[in-house]
Formats: C-alpha cells, sequence, structure tokens
C-alpha cells in the first residue's frame, strides 16, 4: 500500500474520517491520487490540501463523504480519487498550463481530469481519457 512521503495523512482527510480511522485512512484514497501528490509537491513546492488540523478552513478538498456539504455521490472526491490543491510558490494557472502542455512528463502521468476557471487545481485519476477539463 503506497503511503504519501510529501503529506500526512490529516492533509487529506476530513476530521472525522482521520480520527475514527487513523493510518488506515490510506486504503481509502487511490494510489495514483497518492503517487501524483507526491510529483507535484517535488515538482511546485508547498502545496495545501485539507488545513483542518491547523485551524484552517479547507477540510474537504481530498476525500469527501456524504456528510460534506460539497459531497455529490458521484463525485471523484467521494472514491478516493480527487484533490483540490492550493499551491504556495506558483499559481493555479501556471500548474494547469503545465499539466494541459506536458501531458507526456511522468509527474502528470494518472492525471485524467482538470477543473477549469477555479482558484485551487482539482485534478483527478479516474479512469478516462487523457486530460478531460470542465468547468464549474
Amino acid at each position: 500500500m503506497y503511503q504519501c512521503q510529501h503529506f500526512s495523512l490529516h492533509e487529506l482527510l476530513p476530521r472525522v474520517v482521520y480520527q475514527q480511522r487513523g493510518e488506515k485512512g490510506w486504503a481509502l484514497l487511490d494510489e495514483r491520487l497518492l503517487v501524483t501528490l507526491d510529483r507535484l509537491r517535488k515538482r511546485y513546492g508547498s502545496i495545501t490540501v485539507n488545513n483542518w488540523l491547523w485551524g484552517g478552513e479547507r477540510e474537504w478538498s481530498g476525500l469527501r463523504t456524504p456528510d460534506s456539504p460539497f459531497y455529490s455521490r458521484y463525485s471523484q472526491h467521494s472514491f478516493g480519487r480527487a484533490a483540490d490543491c492550493l499551491f504556495g510558490a506558483v499559481t493555479v494557472d501556471e500548474v494547469r498550463e503545465d499539466i494541459l502542455t506536458r501531458l507526456d512528463e511522468p509527474v502528470y502521468q494518472y492525471i485524467q481530469s482538470v477543473e477549469m476557471g477555479v482558484s485551487w487545481l482539482h485534478f483527478d485519476v479516474r479512469n478516462g481519457c487523457r486530460v478531460e477539463t470542465y468547468w464549474p
């Protein structure tokens, strides 16, 4: 089972799931998502997914469960295959542009979908064609 080198589990799970599952929570997240998050952090530096542990407002930017105000039954977040990322050293638009123009680079190997027109990078690792873009 893959566990991120550059993210702690509380950065990817909502508070209740982290409290209930602890380290078993890794099994709720798709390995392709975790590998991609590690690769993105190596390439771009600081990335925030969830920050609830430090008193931040982001709790639902990784795995989403039915008690989330943002839950959708068929969202890739609900299957542990999506993340919404904020970057510390680069803009989200720069990262999107890199993904869409450099698909062949290993860092983007598993990315199948990217959301456009939002202030975060939503990417997911769904089973699909490379790379589908969509607007909210």
